[in-house]
């Protein structure tokens, strides 16, 4: 018999050994990364879909359109061939009109949604991280901005800003400052909870900078809640900056769907009957605050999986219960 090296019996173990556990990690790593992602279901698919389509409106709809600004002399004309959407009181096309102000709604929801995120992480993770002096003094101003009424605050701050300052960017930094509260407190008792794990101590004691433990240890833990206040934030904006514009207290040099509104409202288009003037943009802002409060639900089976768990058990009795009726339809 020839002497086989004392390795050679173990090399093929050794190698499906190997195979095994590069097959396992591979199945591990897309387990981990559909824990931070909602569940795909019918709601979900149709909050993305309204999204998608109604950003894609906002962002192609202006390249396809007319001058929406363009005055014509067949004022109120309802919706034909050429105006799809028909015309406003001065002959303006409400299709043009429609495709820039979702533009400038998208715009400021975008922008005040980050905003309102990045102030209530910076008062909620970083005070409730250090603790202490800056805990509390964070927690104040965060309970004291929570208690004053949101929209009667914008209506004021907006009301003494003058009217030629009054644009996009004031009205978003308005909103975005009363709307973060709510969210700060969130973040705050998420990050109470972090901080007191092991990992976190454990990184604490090895020496690691307070940044890096926030953003490496704790903020990825708190993905799912800052996902969900964003999302609630652009709805929160675009409501508020509607009813803001409904007041006459909107921005002043740019076009959205509540400036839409209010010239509506001031041109008689209800009592006039020309309803192809108010309802395309109040149709708009149900349909985008639906299809972010459906994203929003489904976000909120990541931050509690009590949630994804009655889902799944319902569906599975509602398997059981098809099972059971194509058996007795067998017999």
């Amino acid at each position: 018999m020839t002497n086989l090296p004392p390795d050679a019996g173990s090399a093929p173990a050794d190698a499906t050994h190997t195979i095994l556990t590069r097959q396992q990690r591979s199945t591990k790593a897309p387990s981990a990364l559909r824990q931070m992602l909602p569940t795909m279901t019918p709601w979900l698919a149709i909050g993305l879909v309204l999204l998608i389509g109604i950003a894609l409106f906002g962002l192609i709809g202006p390249l396809f359109v007319g001058d929406p600004a363009a005055i014509r002399n067949i004022g109120l004309t309802p919706p034909s061939a050429e105006f799809p959407l028909g015309t406003t009181q001065t002959g303006q096309d409400v299709l043009a009109q429609l495709a820039i102000a979702t533009r400038g709604s998208l715009e400021i929801g975008l922008i005040v949604g980050l905003l309102a995120t990045v102030i209530s992480a910076f008062f909620g993770i970083l005070g409730a991280y250090i603790g202490g002096f800056a805990d509390e003094a964070f927690s104040l101003i965060s309970n004291v901005f929570l208690v004053i009424p949101g929209l009667p605050l914008v209506i004021v701050i907006s009301g003494f800003v003058p009217a030629e300052a009054r644009g996009l960017w004031t009205i978003a930094i308005v909103l975005a400052i009363t709307s973060w509260a709510g969210s700060a407190r969130v973040l705050r008792a998420q990050t109470l909870s972090i901080r007191n794990r092991d990992y976190v101590a454990a990184s604490r004691v090895a020496g690691e900078r307070a940044w890096r433990v926030i953003v490496v240890e704790i903020l990825p833990n708190l993905l799912p809640v800052l996902a969900s206040q964003f999302v609630f934030a652009v709805i929160a904006a675009i409501l508020g900056e509607a009813g803001l514009s409904f007041l006459g207290l909107g921005a002043s040099n740019s076009s959205t769907l509540g400036t839409m509104l209010f010239y509506a409202q001031n041109g008689f288009a209800l009592s006039l009957g020309a309803s192809w003037w108010f309802l395309p943009p109040g149709l708009l802002i149900a349909l985008f605050g639906m299809g972010l409060s459906l994203v929003n639900f489904s976000i909120d089976e990541i931050i509690n999986p009590k949630l994804k768990t009655v889902r799944l058990h319902a569906r599975r009795e509602r398997r059981a219960k098809r099972e059971a009726r194509r058996k007795e339809r067998r017999r």
